[in-house]
């Protein structure tokens, strides 16, 4: 592999990028991938040296100023900070839950509290416990059977979707507005059970939203492990009046001012027109963030390290963005949409990696500009890499408001059969990921972003 990679850079050196064959350049690219890449040096960094990183934290903070020295090391010609205010949720201490049974033997579950929700009382919160399988259910019961009574939101993934992120979509609500919706009927807390296909012990943290259209009312909001939840729902049947016990000291504090960080290659034909890739350099405080979404932060950054040490110099401007505060605001997204709108900037293209550092398995992408049909006819270039599938689609979190703008969107998608095993869990850490599989997904996104660069729509 280490002569084909000489020698395919010795050839397009001397005769030009745009007169070597696009199959021979995607292999040059993903030599550079499996032999050079920095990717996964980086998210050992970002993971293991940096402590969590919820936006509005230290440790976030920290997080900005590595990317900015990790732009700077990959080769941008310029890198800059781009300011936005974010919210500042912590969680205290390790939140605890129990009942206890008839013998009154205490029965501990493992619990943690959801993304911006408020705290229990400093002596906890204890209720009868009532479980509720949808929202149909909810509402049928009203405010007479769940007054005073603490949710246990209890939706599981539907398997019968080949696609777990369709199974998390499907629940997620529960998570997010279902504190709102319990609260409207006289709920004192809620409970879910953790957004994931398998079970074992690590609860799912991850955003909620308080609806004051809903309810003016806010309630504490936890998300209990696959395997507690288990327990809990058979005490649940021996005892269907069953009292549970939340602990939880988490707070919203004052917001924060933090940044994205921008890294880019000007181009050298049009500079004015931009190819943009990016992942979230925020994650939740209970993990290393290293699926969830380190993995697509370096694989964002690794694109200018691919140009630079292949000494190709883009037509376009090509951006790396490490995005703040995806997890629980978007703060992110929305400040760099309206620097985008504020300076007219015209971007072509707008990647998103945030589904894991997993194998490569496909790429999502609207129709904007022909940007679907367009990939389409490069699939026999990108299908080697196993890339088994272009769709319609596209987008993600951080760069969705651009759509508004008319920019193309890509979403990039890994094998997701087990993202939501680590994803917003304590189990999200670097030794979850494979170097091999990181390097070849991030081989797929810096592929794509040369043939849109050369290529164009």
């Amino acid at each position: 592999m280490q002569k084909r990679y000489i020698i395919s850079f010795i050839l397009f050196v001397k005769i030009g990028v745009s007169q070597v064959p696009d199959s021979t350049m995607l292999r040059t690219i993903f030599d550079f991938y499996l032999t050079k890449s920095n990717c996964y040096s980086n998210l050992e960094y970002l993971s293991t040296k940096i402590e969590s990183r919820l936006s509005g934290s230290p440790g976030a903070a920290k997080a900005v100023i590595w990317a900015k020295q990790a732009m700077y090391k990959a080769g941008a010609d310029t890198v800059y900070l781009q300011p936005c205010l974010v919210p500042h949720w912590v969680r205290g201490k390790k939140e605890t839950c129990f009942t206890k049974n008839s013998k009154n033997k205490v029965i501990n579950y493992t619990i943690c509290a959801l993304g911006n929700s408020i705290g229990t009382p400093k002596k906890g919160l204890r209720a009868q416990i009532i479980e509720i399988k949808n929202y149909k259910e909810l509402d049928s019961l009203g405010e007479k059977n769940i007054k005073g009574k603490i949710v246990f939101f209890n939706v599981y993934f539907d398997h019968k979707h080949l696609s777990t992120g369709a199974c998390y979509g499907e629940t997620v609500t529960y998570r997010y507005a279902g504190p709102s919706k319990a609260a409207k009927y006289g709920a004192v807390g809620s409970i879910v059970r953790s957004m994931s296909s398998i079970n074992n012990d690590f609860p799912h943290t991850g955003v909620m939203g308080y609806d004051t259209s809903v309810c003016k009312t806010k309630i504490p909001a936890c998300a209990i492990s696959f395997s507690s939840a288990d327990k809990l729902l058979q005490e649940l049947k021996e005892n269907p009046q069953l009292n549970i016990t939340l602990n939880m000291s988490c707070e919203m504090l004052a917001d924060e001012l933090s940044y994205n960080v921008v890294g880019e290659i000007k181009g050298s034909i049009k500079p004015n027109e931009i190819i943009l890739a990016g992942g979230h350099l925020d994650a939740w405080d209970n993990g290393q963030g290293a699926h969830d979404d380190g993995a697509g932060v370096v694989q964002s950054i690794e694109v200018l390290n691919m140009f630079k040490s292949l000494h190709i110099k883009p037509q376009h401007t090509i951006r790396a963005v490490a995005f703040m505060n995806e997890e629980n605001g978007g703060a992110g997204g929305k400040a760099y949409f309206e620097d985008t709108k504020k300076n007219n900037l015209k971007h072509i293209a707008a990647l998103e990696s945030d589904a894991g550092g997993f194998s490569p398995r496909g790429i999502s992408v609207d129709t904007t500009l022909g940007a679907f049909k367009k990939t389409l006819g490069w699939a026999t270039l990108l299908n080697p890499y196993f890339v088994q599938y272009i769709t319609q689609g596209g987008g993600g979190a951080d760069i969705n408001p651009l759509k508004k703008l008319g920019v193309p969107l890509i979403g990039f998608q890994p094998d997701g059969q087990k993202y939501f095993d680590y994803h917003h869990t304590s189990d999200d850490t670097f030794d979850k990921v494979n170097k091999r599989e990181l390097e070849l997904s991030a081989g797929v996104i810096g592929g794509l972003l040369f043939l849109i660069d050369t290529r164009g729509w």
